[in-house]
């Protein structure tokens, strides 16, 4: 008889009597689980959120905090911008695609105002000030960013807009926005378990997710769910054997995460007949700083340029990483280096600098003559203010003039404290295939009895696109629904 997997369901029958119980079980305390559990519990439900850490975060904790919110917030009126539902709904389908959820995708921004709202009332504040620079991320405390919206060919889609929303701290957001969400997922009546992994769900005779067994400290664990499980335990970046199954790509790269998005959860649920979707969908980002690349050029291996360099630097990262010849430099002439402002440099230095391209070139290891011919056709068009190939915004070109310098994206954010050789780090989008309100679907699209899920341990609104904020974004709004759905299952009868 083969062994059971250790993420195989266990039979109800087998539990005898649970050690605890509740009518919502909440797995994984990061922004979609704190969203889930706050929703349920103001619904009326009892809920108990489990957390392997030691406290709650998770990978959300430990990001920049971009939320991507539009259609109109205080934030955007303050700044000075007017946006709609329709503007942001035609500039996130082109962003977030091809085969973007547009059904997902339609509810997130009819109700992004309203989301935006959820997190004031969670606490999380916002200052009405503009960051009108590009950068991964703002190191202010201004409220408003660009994320490509007014970049080609968005903004031949929709009337370019930022959305890139930011809580009020200095730099990474992330802890704060988790401080906020866990405090009031708890005022709300949430109980949390913490250093608690779960391993299996527990299915009861007619098939319904009725709980799940977990671990604390080696000790097993059971918890029984009087009406739902609700998933958000992330993705599976930190899986090595998932992502040679999946995600190949990201093989050999950094990894965004908190450690611990192990895919635990997709695996659990994929154990007991979930359904899983766009396994293979990953957001990148090249340590290249957009400060500079929009100022010089971003090139591959061979000394091509490949896409224009002001658009939402993942996708130029994910285009780089999936499709050109490493590595990748930023190549920039002293006017533009020197034009970056101090703040947006990040203590980045030139690798490599020369008086020719041909010297640069053969630093660089490229073949002879093609950074060259790469800014000579760049240098023509760029003095007449345009890009044929690419569509750079005008604001940003001009011809580059020697000496020149070539900066490894390698070399990280903050002046080479270590990182992968390519400079590239990601993490999964795929995930349990779930509807609109968060119930998780088996491969007949019918829903698992019982079993909802969130968050990145879910395929959200991502096609194969992505833009910061979208993660977290998604994961908020998409798991206040499933919070709400799972708190209004009937009691042992889903």
């Amino acid at each position: 008889m083969t062994p059971r997997s250790s993420v195989e369901p266990v039979p109800a029958g087998e539990i005898g009597a649970f050690d605890h119980e509740c009518d919502v079980l909440v797995v994984g305390f990061g922004c979609a689980g704190a969203a889930a559990a706050f929703e349920a519990a103001r619904a009326g439900a009892d809920v108990l959120v489990l957390e392997r850490a030691s406290g709650p975060g998770g990978s959300s904790a430990q990001s920049g905090g971009e939320l991507y919110l539009g259609g109109g917030t205080e934030v955007q009126k303050a700044c000075g911008f007017d946006d709609d539902p329709d503007n942001m709904y035609a500039y996130l389908v082109k962003a977030l695609g091809p085969n973007a959820d547009t059904a997902k995708i339609r509810l997130y921004c009819d109700g992004s105002v309203e989301h935006f709202e959820w997190f004031r009332e969670c606490g999380v504040t916002f200052n009405p000030s503009f960051y009108d620079a590009p950068t991964w991320m703002p190191m202010s405390e201004d409220g408003l960013m660009w994320l490509g919206e007014n970049a080609w060919p968005y903004n031949t889609v929709a009337r370019p807009v930022p959305r890139g929303h930011r809580p009020a701290a200095s730099g990474f957001g992330g802890a704060v926005l988790m401080e906020k969400l866990s405090a009031a997922a708890t005022a709300a009546g949430a109980v949390t378990h913490v250093d608690t992994v779960a391993s299996n769900l527990v299915l009861d005779g007619a098939g319904r997710v009725a709980g799940l067994v977990a671990r604390k400290y080696g000790e097993r664990v059971t918890y029984r769910a009087r009406r739902a499980v609700v998933l958000t335990t992330g993705g599976f970046v930190d899986n090595e054997e998932m992502l040679a199954d999946h995600a190949p790509v990201l093989l050999g790269h950094g990894k965004v995460s908190d450690g611990l998005d192990d895919g635990s959860g997709i695996r659990m649920a994929a154990a007991a007949g979930a359904a899983t979707r766009r396994m293979g969908v990953v957001e990148i980002a090249l340590t290249a700083l957009p400060a500079m690349v929009c100022r010089g050029m971003l090139v591959d291996g061979l000394g091509r340029r490949f896409l224009n360099e002001d658009v939402y630097p993942g996708h130029w990262s994910v285009h780089a990483v999936r499709d050109q010849p490493g590595p990748y430099w930023t190549i920039i002439d002293e006017e533009g280096y020197e034009s970056v402002p101090e703040a947006d440099r990040w203590g980045v230095l030139p690798k490599y600098a020369a008086e020719t391209l041909a010297e640069l070139e053969e630093s660089l290891g490229m073949p002879p003559g093609a950074l060259e011919a790469t800014v000579e056709t760049y240098n023509r068009h760029a003095a007449k203010g345009e890009d044929p190939y690419f569509h750079k915004d005008p604001k940003w070109l001009r011809p580059l003039k020697p000496p020149f310098a070539a900066i490894d994206p390698g070399a990280g954010f903050f002046g080479g404290t270590g990182g992968p050789a390519s400079g590239a780090s990601g993490f999964t989008l795929g995930g349990l295939h779930t509807t609109i309100d968060g119930e998780v679907l088996n491969n007949s699209g019918v829903p698992v009895p019982g079993l909802y899920a969130a968050g990145r341990a879910a395929s959200g609104m991502h096609g194969e696109g992505y833009v910061s904020g979208t993660s977290l974004g998604d994961g908020t709004f998409f798991g206040r629904r499933a919070g709400r759905a799972a708190a209004a299952t009937n009691e042992e009868s889903a």
